[in-house]
């Protein structure tokens, strides 16, 4: 039996003029290039739990024939798509279909929308794919596929298999990923990650998440690593562990974390010495207005806000550069939010900015809300999910003062000169200068 895992890698921003725009600025290029090249670390996982009879390959899109079959003996097909990518998805999985070829696709975006997803497919998986995994290829075998399988949310990370890095040509990607954790104790309503597949905040055992990071050493001496964590060390405990483990690796990394790290100066000290060079941060919103009702668990967010500054400044005194992630276009905001989150980057030194639109994902309680509210602009049209194109209706300022300030704040941000201004600001500050 042949089975291909085929990740729907790469976004197209539909905005022509930001795009544009994009091409011209190198920071911006950058991090948007991060973001779109990682492997699916959820299909490397899906290939450890499949049994050695079965051959695999593993395949980005792009190596795919998209006008045509790439390999007509294949026997099943397996795609994992987001959103902004779940057109392309669909109509690849259209296409092996045409020639006999079952498909079945998981992922974040068929566990929101699994309905939709089984028209382009045999089978759909709703939620964790370790738990269904290998009873769907039992039953493949046997000729009884179903047309859906669905996890309970209930996976042991401590059950966690190894991911089959070993199907990764590692010199394609500028960066390989381990997952420590999954979920997030927070409920941020556009948030669209794990914690629509999962119950609540667990973490993988520290013995198992060091095996994986050798075994990706053993492909890629001297790798640069990516958390594929929502939120790590938000339960410290473990962290501590962890860290300490992981400093005799020698190894580089990169992570998403929240503000609450920077209260805590040991697990700062041990995240350095253990290689962290990065922490993405969700600042979300440089005004408090904006944040207010964010998190829908306990406003968090909002309580954070007066710690904002202290929070980048103590993190980045350790030597890790933070990207500060800015959400435009949250109700609350007006167009004052461009230039506030212009000023905060300056007066922070902030190492690297992310800014995106608010972009309602399904399956997140702002689709929900914005449906309700008759504020989609273009539902179903899921290419326009990819964080820079604005599909609803805003309020606090027009769609166009929206798409033309977000547009001038990412040609500020990304020039060359303000990126310079703020990471010579940075360097400074380590060498207590300025």
């Amino acid at each position: 039996m042949k089975l291909a895992l085929i990740a729907m890698s790469g976004v197209r921003v539909q905005d022509a003029e930001l795009m544009k725009l994009g091409l011209t600025l190198p920071g911006f290029v950058e991090r948007s290039e991060v973001i779109a090249s990682l492997p699916s670390l959820s299909l490397l996982t899906l290939a450890a739990l499949t049994p050695s009879g079965i051959e695999i390959s593993y395949h980005e899109v792009d190596d795919i024939d998209r006008d045509g079959i790439p390999d007509a003996d294949y026997d099943l097909v397996a795609i994992s798509t987001m959103t902004a990518q779940a057109l392309d998805a669909y109509t690849l999985a259209d296409r092996f279909r045409a020639s006999g070829i079952p498909v079945v696709i998981g992922g974040l975006h068929a566990t929101c929308v699994p309905d939709e997803c089984a028209m382009h497919a045999d089978c759909v998986v709703v939620g964790e794919g370790e738990t269904v995994w290998p009873q769907l290829l039992e039953d493949f075998r046997s000729g009884a596929l179903k047309e859906r399988y669905t996890a309970d949310g209930s996976f042991d990370m401590r059950n966690a298999p190894m991911p089959r890095f070993d199907l990764l040509d590692p010199s394609r990607y500028n960066r390989l990923t381990v997952q420590t954790a999954r979920g997030c104790p927070h409920k941020c309503d556009f948030c669209a990650s794990s914690i629509l597949l999962t119950k609540g905040y667990k973490q993988k055992p520290t013995d198992k998440v060091i095996a994986e990071i050798r075994a990706i050493k053993s492909i890629w001496p001297h790798p640069f690593i990516e958390l594929a964590d929502d939120n790590s060390f938000a339960m410290r405990g473990q962290a501590y562990e962890l860290l300490e483990a992981m400093i005799p690796e020698n190894i580089r990394w990169f992570t998403e974390c929240d503000v609450s790290i920077a209260k805590d100066e040991k697990l700062l000290r041990l995240m350095k010495q253990a290689g962290c060079r990065q922490v993405l941060i969700g600042l979300e919103s440089p005004t408090e207005s904006g944040l207010d009702g964010i998190e829908t668990n306990t406003n968090w967010k909002l309580a954070q806000y007066p710690k904002y500054e202290h929070a980048v400044r103590t993190i980045q005194s350790h030597g890790i550069t933070v990207i500060g992630c800015f959400v435009l276009g949250l109700d609350g905001q007006t167009h004052k939010a461009f230039d506030a989150v212009y000023d905060f980057a300056s007066r922070t030194n902030l190492y690297d900015v992310q800014v995106t639109l608010q972009t309602p994902f399904p399956g997140t309680p702002l689709y929900q809300r914005l449906e309700q509210t008759g504020r989609l602009t273009h539902p179903g049209q899921w290419d326009r999910c990819t964080l820079f194109d604005l599909n609803y209706e805003p309020v606090g300022m027009t769609r166009e003062q929206l798409t033309l300030g977000f547009r001038d704040l990412v040609s500020r941000l990304y020039h060359p000169d303000f990126v310079r201004q703020r990471r010579e600001g940075f360097h400074n500050s380590l060498r207590g200068v300025g």
